[in-house]
């Protein structure tokens, strides 16, 4: 059952890369606080 461990390593480091590019993206909007994030 190698699959299941490479298709649980590889779901937990795209959950980790998402994460930390959440956290990096509200870090960057707490130091901003009077311009808005959502500007696209």
């Amino acid at each position: 059952m190698w699959y299941f461990a490479w298709m649980l390593g590889v779901s937990m480091a795209i959950l980790l890369a998402i994460v930390n590019t959440m956290m990096c993206d509200a870090k960057a909007c707490a130091v901003i606080k009077e311009e808005p994030c959502d500007k696209h």
